[in-house]
């Protein structure tokens, strides 16, 4: 079965092995991102049988979502697979965070997960089913203090997807919801973490391989919500 999957949200890192995983296994995989040159050389990239299509998205215009929908179906057909991985990075607490960053943080992260998956699940809904998988973290079920526009994204995006899988999965849409407990190994990330030793950080390719797991078990009656992806106890700094 070719799948069509939509990976909202693409960068270095996880973002990138997911990609690469789901061509490797025959989909058809749409990259939403900003940075257009970016999306671009990954998507002329992706391994054989995949196929890829770069789709230069802001995550938080809804009319821009909605256009790479658009696109997306007049290139591969309707979604089977959105992966809802944007998140905007907010580090402050309550006294410290403006609004204008906030409300970035959930455009990105709650309303942008919200249009995405209205635009992903109505596709599923008419072909007979599908798959939605939210990324979470650690601040999605719970909070650390002094993150709080992370945070509130995080949590609202768990809410959504506990909400779409209590109510389209009678219809065969799997939803689920995978908390990132550590931090992702990616370009860069040991530099800035010099103090940390290299099985402290969450190796991404065995993480999309996770992320497949789920997609593959779209077919079957009993399927699993959430799943936690941690590298063990000697891990202390949380996302």
């Amino acid at each position: 079965m070719t799948r069509t999957a939509v990976i909202a949200g693409v960068g270095p890192g996880l973002g990138e092995s997911l990609a690469r995983t789901f061509a490797a296994e025959g989909c058809r995989v749409a990259l939403f991102a900003r940075t257009e040159s970016v999306i671009e050389e990954l998507a002329a990239d992706l391994p054989e049988p995949g196929e890829g299509l770069a789709v230069p998205t802001d995550l938080s215009d809804v009319d821009e979502i909605r256009a790479g929908f658009a696109t997306v179906r007049e290139e591969f057909g309707p979604v089977d697979v959105l992966v809802n991985h944007a998140s905007a990075a907010s580090w402050q607490g309550l006294l410290d965070l403006d609004v204008e960053e906030f409300e970035r943080a959930w455009a990105v992260g709650g309303r942008g997960a919200f249009v995405c998956s209205k635009e992903a699940v109505g596709d599923m809904v008419e072909s007979g089913g599908g798959t939605v998988i939210f990324t979470g973290a650690t601040s999605a079920v719970r909070s650390l203090g002094g993150t709080i526009g992370f945070a509130a994204a995080k949590f609202a995006a768990r809410g959504m997807a506990m909400d779409i899988a209590q109510e389209y999965g009678p219809e065969g849409v799997h939803v689920a919801h995978v908390v990132i407990d550590g931090q992702i190994d990616g370009p860069g990330t040991r530099e800035q973490h010099p103090d940390r030793s290299g099985d402290t950080f969450l190796d991404p390719d065995e993480m999309a391989e996770t992320y497949w797991h789920l997609v593959e078990q779209d077919n079957i009656d009993t399927m699993p919500f959430e799943v936690h992806i941690t590298n063990g106890p000697q891990n202390t700094e949380f996302l």
